[in-house]
């Protein structure tokens, strides 16, 4: 099973690399679970044609008591990829990484993994600093593997570095490391150069690159992924490719298991 945590900078485009990959997967034939670590609960909208899952913290408060089955709190989306979304507290009130914290928990109760059996499991998770719940797909071994976005932008270069230390710090716990960084293109001045020395000295490979492209914008008002939309685009081939070397990534450590 891949198990795969996405991060980056919040707005940088983890939601539309998440989404497209699972719908990727999807196409292959995979079984795939994406989960959304987000208050705003909008991980799985476009796989979902622009409406979403009830959030699990919202079903918990408003109804005032656990769901009894996964299907309380999922719904199918396009390739039948299960989505689930952990929601929040209300605004203003309470820590939105508990939310993740709880569901997770919800999760193993309701023995999701068991009953679904999935090849592929994808987390899109908020944060521009991994701490608290937000760390927990990394930190209680949900996740083995970490992806993070960024563009060539300052302030996404360096909430990239600190996603890069942040589970630098759990690595010797048996936890996820990072397989590398996704340059989601902005068409910022010299936007490949510097993410080019970004991976030279953090060490880190670039392991897929999203361009700038008008049919990612118009597949989403549409409320679809590319893949969905545009499969024969120039953008759907890269997140497939990626895709594809991620299958590979796991299929390695299966056979060395």
């Amino acid at each position: 099973m891949l198990k795969l945590a996405v991060y980056g900078k919040g707005g940088i485009g983890k939601s539309t690399v998440t989404g497209n990959l699972a719908a990727a997967f999807a196409s292959m034939g995979k079984r795939v679970i994406q989960i959304g670590c987000d208050p705003k609960a909008d991980s799985t909208i476009n796989l979902l044609g622009g409406r979403t899952p009830v959030p699990v913290m919202n079903y918990m408060r408003e109804k005032d008591e656990d769901p009894e089955k996964i299907e309380d709190i999922s719904a199918v989306g396009y390739g039948g990829v299960l989505c689930i979304e952990t929601g929040g507290p209300t605004p203003g009130l309470g820590c939105a990484g508990r939310g993740i914290i709880t569901t997770f928990s919800l999760l193993e109760d309701l023995e999701l993994f068991e009953t679904w059996k999935p090849d592929v499991v994808l987390y899109d998770v908020l944060g521009d600093v991994v701490c608290g719940g937000f760390a927990a797909p990394i930190r209680e071994g949900y996740a083995e593997h970490v992806l993070i976005v960024t563009s060539g932008e300052k302030m996404a270069l360096y909430a990239a570095n600190n996603i890069r230390m942040a589970v630098s710090n759990f690595e010797d716990r048996g936890y996820a490391s990072v397989y590398g960084i996704v340059l989601n293109h902005r068409n910022v001045d010299q936007e490949r150069e510097r993410v080019e020395a970004f991976s030279r000295e953090s060490g880190l490979p670039i392991v897929g690159e999203i361009p700038r492209s008008h049919e990612i914008t118009s597949c989403e008002d549409r409320g679809m992924t590319v893949i969905e939309g545009e499969p024969d685009s120039e953008v759907s081939a890269a997140f497939r490719t990626l895709a594809l070397d991620l299958l590979k990534l796991d299929e390695n450590n299966t056979d060395e298991e």
